[in-house]
C-alpha cells in the first residue's frame, strides 16, 4: 500500500502575515477555529505538540513534533492521531506544513499541505477538513 497522497488547501486572508502567524501559534486563537481544541507546545523545533478535545462526543488526543519554524513564514510539524487506526510509529506520522505568503502586506495567502496519507479518499477528506478549518481561521483573523 502506498502512502504518498497529499492534501492541500489554500486561502487568502485579509490580514498581514503577523496576524495569520498569531492565529497559527496562539492556543487561545487555535481553540476558536479548530473545533475547541486545546493545543499544547512551546513552539520550539524538536518539541512535542498535542491536540486535545472532543469530537462527536468522544475525547481525543493527537500529537506530533515541531519540525521547523520560521516566524510569519513557515511552520512544519509531524502529526499522528489514534483515530487513524495506525500504530504510533514514525512511518505513520504525517507532516503538516503551513506556508504564509504576504501579498502586499495587507493580505496573506496561507497554504497548508498534509502528506503521508494512505488513500486518495482520505486525502480528499483531509482537504475538505482543511478548507473548513481555514475558512473558520479566516473569520477569526479578519474579525480581530
Amino acid at each position: 500500500m502506498t502512502k504518498d497522497f497529499t492534501a492541500k488547501s489554500v486561502i487568502q486572508i485579509d490580514a498581514p502575515a503577523s496576524k495569520v502567524w498569531e492565529a497559527l501559534v496562539s492556543p487561545k486563537l487555535i481553540k476558536q477555529y479548530l473545533f475547541d481544541t486545546e493545543v499544547t507546545t512551546d513552539w520550539k523545533v524538536g518539541s512535542s505538540i498535542t491536540y486535545k478535545g472532543e469530537w462527536e462526543g468522544k475525547p481525543y488526543e493527537d500529537k506530533g513534533t515541531i519540525v521547523q519554524i520560521e516566524p510569519e513564514t513557515l511552520l512544519v510539524s509531524t502529526y499522528w492521531s489514534p483515530v487513524s487506526g495506525l500504530p504510533d510509529s514514525p512511518e505513520h506520522y504525517q507532516t503538516i506544513r503551513y506556508e504564509l505568503n504576504p501579498n502586499g502586506g495587507a493580505k496573506t495567502t496561507l497554504t497548508v499541505t498534509q502528506d503521508n496519507i494512505k488513500s486518495k479518499e482520505d486525502a480528499a477528506r483531509f482537504e475538505q477538513n482543511w478548507n473548513l478549518t481555514l475558512e473558520s481561521m479566516k473569520k477569526v483573523v479578519e474579525a480581530a
